[in-house]
């Protein structure tokens, strides 16, 4: 019987070395592929997906795993696509998640293609989230450990990519999968975890701004909600929805960030009653199931990768939009983020506030 054959996009982390071992443990035909992605002229060995060390450790891993092994250059389209998309939705006054775009056009369209290409049924990565089949549909649940859950930015897939997809990880809890590494005598089974934008090689997004795109730091006003002038910001990217530190004006109750007017380069700050949210409108939503619900619906609501679900009523509107009316207000709703929809385990779908 032919073994079927899978891709593991590995990145030289524990995960996708776990993934990949489980796979090749679970008889498919793994092979091992790497993304080469882009990093700053000067720092082109900084982009943490892809640093020397972290082909090197997924190499090694390949080697004890007796997997064939290769590196894919796609620093350009991550540059034109992902790169691009995050300096765009600064210049917006967004706050963009351009880990949602890059799992979209860079793992799930560039990488999946070519792994496709190769004559490979299914496409593994080492992100914590499960999927099932259920009526001729694949349907994405929460992984097993929440603390670790990545449903998040996977709300992107559709069903023809989701047929394709293989997530070994998410059926195990963190610790399970540290020591699954160590039982195959992984070098990767200590590998810290990575949190930050793998571009930014470590750096504060600011610094990467001033450097690619300075333009989007000007001073500007620091406005109340009714309208009143009482300061300068130095720079709309500089801040972020619901800061209150770093903000340098005088008031006699703390203020925050309540949101950014990028056509008159504005700071709009507020009181702490006068952040939260009671709905919010998200655009170029996603339904992992292939279609908008007919109906409005009750579901747990997700407006940021860290944040707890809100309960809310979801109701599709035309042109790909959704509007999300919260049970009680929300602090911290934020242009550019994704909200994302759940019904207990299921994740439904999301699109990106507007």
């Amino acid at each position: 019987m032919t073994k079927q054959k899978v891709v593991v996009a590995m990145s030289g982390g524990v995960d996708s070395s776990v993934a990949a071992a489980l796979l090749k443990q679970q008889g498919y035909d793994v092979t091992g592929m790497m993304l080469r992605l882009w990093s700053e002229p000067g720092k082109e060995e900084s982009n943490r997906c892809c640093t020397p060390d972290a082909m090197a450790q997924a190499r090694r891993v390949a080697g004890i795993l007796d997997i064939p092994f290769y590196v894919i250059d796609a620093k350009e389209v991550f540059r034109e696509t992902v790169v691009q998309y995050f300096l765009d939705g600064y210049a917006r006054g967004e706050t963009p998640n351009p880990c949602l775009l890059c799992n979209r056009q860079i793992r799930w369209t560039f990488l999946l293609n070519r792994a496709l290409a190769l004559g490979a049924e299914f496409m593994a990565t080492g992100h914590y989230v499960r999927i099932k089949e259920e009526g001729g549909k694949q349907i994405l649940l929460r992984a097993i450990d929440h603390s670790k859950d990545q449903s998040y930015v996977l709300h992107v897939l559709k069903q023809d990519q989701l047929a394709h997809a293989l997530f070994p990880v998410g059926e195990f809890p963190k610790p399970e999968i540290r020591r699954i590494a160590a039982d195959f005598g992984l070098p990767t089974a200590s590998r810290a975890d990575s949190q930050d934008l793998c571009f930014l090689a470590g750096e504060d997004y600011r610094n990467f701004l001033q450097r690619n795109a300075p333009e989007m730091l000007k001073p500007g006003e620091i406005v109340t909600t009714d309208g009143k002038s009482i300061g300068k910001h130095d720079g709309l990217a500089n801040y972020t929805i619901g800061q209150r530190k770093g903000l340098n004006v005088a008031s006699p109750v703390p203020l925050y960030v309540i949101t950014k007017h990028a056509s008159q380069n504005t700071l709009i700050v507020g009181t702490l009653d006068e952040l939260g949210f009671a709905e919010l409108t998200a655009c170029d939503v996603n339904w992992t199931l292939g279609a908008a619900p007919s109906e409005p619906f009750r579901a747990q609501v997700k407006i940021r990768y860290t944040a707890r679900e809100a309960e809310a009523l979801v109701s599709p509107l035309e042109g790909d939009q959704v509007s999300v009316k919260f049970d009680a207000p929300v602090r911290d709703v934020t242009a550019g983020q994704a909200a994302v929809f759940y019904q207990d385990e299921v994740m439904l779908g999301g699109g990106i506030i507007i």
